[in-house]
C-alpha cells in the first residue's frame, strides 16, 4: 500500500488542499509537473464547480492529483448514512450562535456588509461531489472532518481512486484502518488552518498533539501508510517525518506564498509580516480550531466564538470577504501553519525542487553517522 502511494509521486511532497481559493488548478499542476502531489480543495464550492476546476487541472498537466472533500458534520440529516464522521457530536446551540452575531454587528457596520445566513447547510454538498467523483474519478481524493463509510471507500477503490483520511490522534488513525481508507494523513496541532479532528470537542481545545509524536504513535497503532502535516516547511523537515515512519509530507503554508497560489496577496504578505509574530488555535471565523496569525479579528472575537461550523463559517464569510476586498489583514482569516515565518516567494515547481534538494541533502546527511552515533564521530 505505501507503495501505492509513492507510485503516484517522484518526490514526497504532497501539496495541502487549502480551501477559500488558495488551491487553484494552476498550483496543483505546478506541483505535479514539477514531481509534487497536487490537490485542488473540494471544500466551500459546488459539485459544479469542483467539477470545472477538474477539468481545468486536467488541460493543465497529465500527472497524478489529488480532490479533498468535507466531510458532512454529525447529526445533519442529509448527511452520508455510511459516515463514521464525529458520532455522538450534538449540534450547536441556536442561542449561541445568535450572540455571536449580535456581537459581530460592529464589524458588519464597519465593513459596510450584511452578516452570512448561518443556516445555509451542513454537509457542503458532499453527497453530490461524491458522485462527480464516482462518474469521472480522480486518482486520490482526501476527506477531512470524519471517516467516510466503507462502501464509500470501497466505491472508490472499484473505481481506481486511492484514498486519504485526516486523523489527529491515534484512536482516529485506527478508525480509518477499520474503515477501510489506503493511507492516513497524520495532521499535527502545528498545521495551519483547520484541524481535522473527526469529533470536535471544545473539552480538548489548544491540546492537539505534536507532529512527529503523532506520526510515531500512528505508524506503531496502524498499518497503514502515513503522510505527515503540520508546520513543515523545509527538505529537511521532510526527511525528519519520513525517518519518523510517514511515506510522504503534506506542505500547506509553505505553498500558500507561491505565485501560483490563489490566496490574497495580503495573506500572502502577512505570512512573513513582522506586525504577525505567532499563530493561534481559533473558532473566531469558522466555529471550528483551525490555526491563524494572531489579528485583530481573532484577539477580540476568539476567546468567544462557539463551538458552531459550519454557522459560525456562514455568518462571517461576508466580514472576511469584504476584509480582503479592502486589503485588510486585521480583519481576514489568515490560516497559517506555526513555520509561516519560513514561507519563501517562489514559484510552486520550483519550490517543490528546492525542497527535493533539500531533503537530499538531509537525508546524505544523515548517512554520514552510523546508527546511535548521534553526529558525534
Amino acid at each position: 500500500m505505501s507503495s501505492a502511494l509513492t507510485d503516484l509521486l517522484p518526490h514526497p511532497i504532497v501539496q495541502a488542499p487549502m480551501a477559500g481559493g488558495v488551491s487553484v488548478p494552476r498550483l496543483a499542476a505546478a506541483v505535479a509537473e514539477a514531481g509534487g502531489l497536487g490537490f485542488l480543495a473540494a471544500g466551500y464550492k459546488t459539485a459544479d464547480g469542483m467539477y470545472q476546476e477538474i477539468k481545468q487541472l486536467r488541460s493543465l498537466t497529465g500527472r497524478p492529483f489529488g480532490v479533498n472533500l468535507f466531510m458532512p458534520q454529525p447529526d445533519h440529516p442529509g448527511a452520508n448514512p455510511g459516515s463514521q464522521a464525529a458520532p455522538g457530536a450534538p449540534l450547536p446551540a441556536a442561542g449561541a450562535i445568535e450572540v455571536y452575531a449580535h456581537q459581530l454587528t460592529g464589524e458588519a457596520a464597519w465593513y459596510e456588509t450584511e452578516l452570512g445566513d448561518p443556516d445555509s447547510g451542513r454537509d457542503d454538498g458532499y453527497d453530490a461531489k461524491l458522485a462527480v467523483l464516482l462518474d469521472n474519478p480522480v486518482p486520490v481524493v482526501s476527506f477531512h472532518f470524519g471517516v467516510p463509510g466503507g462502501d464509500t471507500l470501497e466505491a472508490l477503490r472499484r473505481a481506481g481512486t486511492f484514498t486519504l483520511v485526516t486523523v489527529t490522534t491515534v484512536e482516529e488513525a485506527a478508525a480509518v484502518e477499520r474503515a477501510g481508507a489506503d493511507a492516513v494523513i497524520a495532521q499535527g496541532v502545528e498545521a495551519g488552518g483547520h484541524q481535522g479532528a473527526h469529533r470536535d470537542n471544545p473539552e480538548t481545545d489548544g491540546s492537539g498533539i505534536g507532529l512527529l509524536s503523532l506520526v510515531a504513535q500512528v505508524r506503531e497503532s496502524v498499518r497503514l501508510p502515513v503522510v505527515a502535516a503540520g508546520g513543515l516547511m523545509r527538505g529537511s523537515q521532510i526527511a525528519a517525518v519520513l525517518a519518523a515512519g510517514a511515506s510522504a509530507a503534506q506542505l500547506g503554508t509553505a505553498f500558500l506564498a507561491t505565485s501560483e497560489s490563489g490566496a490574497h496577496a495580503v495573506h500572502k504578505q502577512a505570512l512573513t509580516n513582522p506586525l504577525f509574530v505567532r499563530t493561534e488555535l481559533t473558532r473566531a471565523f469558522s466555529g471550528r480550531p483551525a490555526r491563524a496569525l494572531v489579528n485583530r479579528f481573532l484577539r477580540e472575537h476568539g476567546p468567544y466564538a462557539p463551538a458552531a461550523y459550519p454557522e459560525v463559517h456562514h455568518l462571517t464569510a461576508p466580514l472576511r470577504k469584504a476584509a480582503a476586498a479592502a486589503g485588510d489583514a486585521q480583519g481576514m482569516a489568515l490560516w497559517a501553519g506555526q513555520g509561516h515565518r519560513m514561507a519563501r516567494e517562489l514559484p510552486a515547481g520550483r519550490l517543490v525542487e528546492v525542497l527535493a534538494a533539500e531533503l537530499a541533502e538531509a537525508r546524505t546527511a544523515l548517512s554520514r553517522f552510523p546508527a546511535g552515533d548521534g553526529g558525534r564521530s
